[in-house]
């Protein structure tokens, strides 16, 4: 059985389980409520720990909340899922449920993620220190993932910011080819998922394209070192991580978008653990 046929099985197989649980497997728009789980001493126990990046905004955009796009449910319901479909061993809270842990830019904790993932990235703003942190960060072996930015204005703005942290004449931004390793880490994936918010595709009668004209199609494009190691993935125009902190809700959304979503995401988390 190929790879991508077997993921979409498993994850199809267990959805009538996940109806079943009213847990932290059902968010919705009201978890925006939510605190931001901030690290303490006690959160690094060696296991893989969810890590979302805080940051400023400098603009809105329609349905975007900032950092908390996403947050928590895709920041609780991914590690589910690393752990179940690898043997990567997740860290977890004294209830049992997946750590995940929202840091900034200049916090000490960031250096303790292999990868921080963010949201909404196409409103961002950076200070310099931020973008001198960052750049550490990057630098010294770690990865930032970009997701859920729509559109050439977020793009633009995108761009600008991660400029200060990478400059582009040393650190261009490339497209990520279909035969790059990162697309068959683990599952093999030919063409990148454009997946929308699930409030989006509702209203629209099952239209992707976030901004119409303007998000005709996504992009997976990266920043790598000088050894070609990639320090910064981008999934624009998409929101891999609906695919994640919606799957529980709607069976039809679930079976068009969780699987490629979680196929795309264990790619790049994996990459980033071994690369």
């Amino acid at each position: 059985m190929r790879r991508p046929i077997l993921v979409a099985f498993v994850l199809a197989l267990s959805w009538t389980s996940l109806v079943a649980q009213e847990d932290w497997r059902r968010f919705g728009g009201w978890d925006r409520r939510w605190p931001a789980r901030v690290p303490n001493a006690e959160s690094y126990d060696g296991g893989f720990t969810f890590c979302r990046l805080m940051f400023q905004q400098q603009r809105r955009e329609p349905s975007g909340s900032g950092w908390r796009t996403d947050y928590p449910g895709a920041d609780l319901n991914f590690p589910v899922r690393l752990g179940e479909l690898t043997k990567t061993r997740v860290s977890r809270q004294a209830n049992g449920d997946p750590n995940h842990l929202v840091v900034r830019a200049t916090d000490d904790f960031l250096f303790l993620c292999p990868i921080v993932i963010m949201s909404d990235a196409g409103t961002v703003f950076f200070t310099d220190e931020e973008a001198e942190r960052l750049r550490q960060y990057l630098l010294k072996g770690g990865m930032l993932w970009a997701d859920d930015f729509w559109g050439s204005r977020a793009w633009l703005v995108w761009e600008a910011e991660i400029g200060k942290v990478l400059p582009p004449d040393t650190y261009p931004i490339r497209d990520i080819a279909s035969d790059h390793p990162i697309n068959r880490t683990l599952f093999e994936v030919v063409d990148l998922p454009q997946i929308p918010n699930i409030g989006f595709w509702r209203r629209s009668g099952g239209d992707t394209s976030e901004r119409g004209p303007d998000s005709p199609i996504p992009h997976f494009r990266a920043i790598a070192d000088a050894k070609g190691r990639l320090m910064v993935v981008m999934t624009h125009d998409t929101d891999i991580q609906d695919a994640w902190e919606r799957e529980g809700e709607d069976p039809e959304f679930f079976y068009q978008f969780s699987p490629q979503g979680y196929a795309v995401g264990l790619n790049i988390v994996l990459h980033a653990l071994t690369h």
